[in-house]
């Protein structure tokens, strides 16, 4: 079957954009975990269709540096934020062997974003340092040993009217949001609704680039440990030296290492030997050793010795009259019970 003619034609950008807006929502609300196939997918497609979007909106030169906000189209504002769509969902993908790398491609697009907010005076905010910068200038500030207290409290203050314009920005998109969409709104009411979810993003934009750094920093403390720990222990150590626990190295060359001599077999060999003597707990009752037998053998031998050493002559002497009285009583002598 012939493709149809909206089949053949290139994807529209608005159509790119409402999709990608689209999948970007559902990413956000969706009970899925964040690693699974569901998610993931749709992260991919969108930013499939965004990085199309980016590259439609190079060609048609919707915007420029040299241009006025009111310059821009109510229809085209919207096209703003697709650079923070493309931070958003870059921050969405699942891979420890790549996040650094993701972490720095959402940090290059939140900057995109906001830069392209200050060039038309969108919102007031500081614009956060690039790379380069941030590098210098944790360099130059790693040797104070007090933290500013001053930045630290104006940072503080900074998040607080933030969250505050964040919440008012909310509630009037809400209000908005239904006559946008359902197509009754005015011009006037279009563009201030898109306005307002383009300071919206910038908010959203100046937390992740500060997550971010946060991160990348953590990221690069543990990598940089990693690397110095294997490197270390590649490098050839010398062979320690045996050492003794004593009180003194006098105590140690005057009573020794307290023990009388090294082992001269280990714990495996001598429960091997005991077990094929049969020697052991578990084996039943204990077989003696040959060597223990003919110890015992060699001992009573001595013994039997040194007795017939000691009482010689009255072994001699009984040994005698034993001869004495076979000579004069023959075999059988005096047993007469069983004779007739």
């Amino acid at each position: 079957m012939a493709a149809s003619e909206d089949d053949l034609l290139p994807p529209r950008l608005p159509d790119l954009f409402e999709t990608s807006k689209q999948l970007l929502d559902e990413v956000e609300v969706a009970s899925e975990p964040a690693g699974s196939r569901i998610v993931q997918d749709k992260v991919f497609k969108g930013l499939e269709l965004l990085k199309k979007a980016t590259e439609m909106l190079s060609q048609l030169d919707l915007f420029s540096q040299n241009e006025e906000l009111e310059e821009i189209s109510s229809t085209d504002l919207k096209y703003l934020l697709v650079p923070a769509f493309q931070g958003a969902l870059t921050m969405k993908q699942v891979n420890p062997s790549k996040r650094l790398e993701h972490l720095q491609w959402a940090r290059e697009h939140f900057l995109n974003y906001l830069s392209q907010c200050r060039c038309y005076h969108i919102a007031e905010f500081a614009l956060p340092k690039t790379k380069d910068d941030s590098e210098e200038n944790n360099t130059a500030h790693s040797s104070v040993a007090y933290p500013n207290l001053v930045a630290m409290a104006s940072q503080r203050q900074a998040k607080i009217e933030r969250y505050k314009q964040k919440k008012e920005l909310e509630q009037r998109l809400s209000a908005l949001k239904p006559a946008v969409e359902s197509g009754e709104a005015d011009e006037e009411v279009v563009r201030e609704y898109y306005l307002l979810n383009i300071r919206r993003w910038v908010g959203i934009s100046l937390e992740e680039i500060e997550s971010i750094d946060q991160e990348i920093k953590i990221l690069k403390g543990r990598d940089s440990a990693e690397a110095s720990t294997s490197h270390s222990s590649q490098q050839d150590r010398p062979p320690m030296r045996p050492f003794i626990l004593t009180r003194n190295v006098a105590q140690a060359k005057v009573f020794g290492a307290g023990y009388p001599s090294l082992a001269t077999m280990t714990v495996n060999d001598w429960y091997d030997q005991r077990r094929k003597y049969g020697a052991l707990p578990d084996q039943g009752i204990a077989k003696p050793a040959p060597e223990l037998d003919l110890v015992r053998a060699s001992q009573q031998q001595e013994g039997q010795e040194q007795k017939e050493e000691e009482d010689d002559e009255e072994t001699l002497h009984r040994a005698r009259e034993w001869d004495d009285w076979k000579d004069t009583h023959p075999r059988g002598y005096g047993n007469r019970q069983n004779m007739g």
